[in-house]
C-alpha cells in the first residue's frame, strides 16, 4: 500500500512535468518568441509553487517523527531556497 503522502508528492510532481511538457508543446506550436516568453514567464510560477506545496506535504507527514527545531530548518531551507531563486 503506497502511502498517502509519499502519492500526493509523486502526484503533484507529475503534474508539475505535464504542465512543463505542455508549456514546451505550446512554444513549438505557436512559434512565436513573445509568446513564448509569456508562456515560460508564466512557468516561473509553477516551480516555487510546486516545491512548497510538496515540501508543506512532506512536512506533515513527517510532523510526528521530526521535531520543531528540525521542521524550522527545513522550513529555513526551503525560504532560502526560494530568496535565491527570485532575487537578482
Amino acid at each position: 500500500m503506497l502511502n498517502k503522502f509519499v502519492m500526493s508528492m509523486a502526484s503533484l510532481r507529475v503534474l508539475s512535468g505535464t504542465i512543463e511538457i505542455c508549456a514546451a508543446l505550446l512554444m513549438l506550436r505557436l512559434n512565436e518568441l513573445d509568446r513564448a516568453l509569456l508562456i515560460n514567464s508564466s512557468l516561473a510560477l509553477v516551480g516555487p509553487i510546486i516545491l512548497i506545496t510538496t515540501t508543506t506535504i512532506g512536512l506533515v507527514g513527517m510532523s510526528d517523527k521530526l521535531s520543531m527545531g528540525k521542521i524550522a530548518w527545513v522550513i529555513g531551507g526551503v525560504a532560502c531556497i526560494l530568496i535565491g531563486v527570485i532575487k537578482k
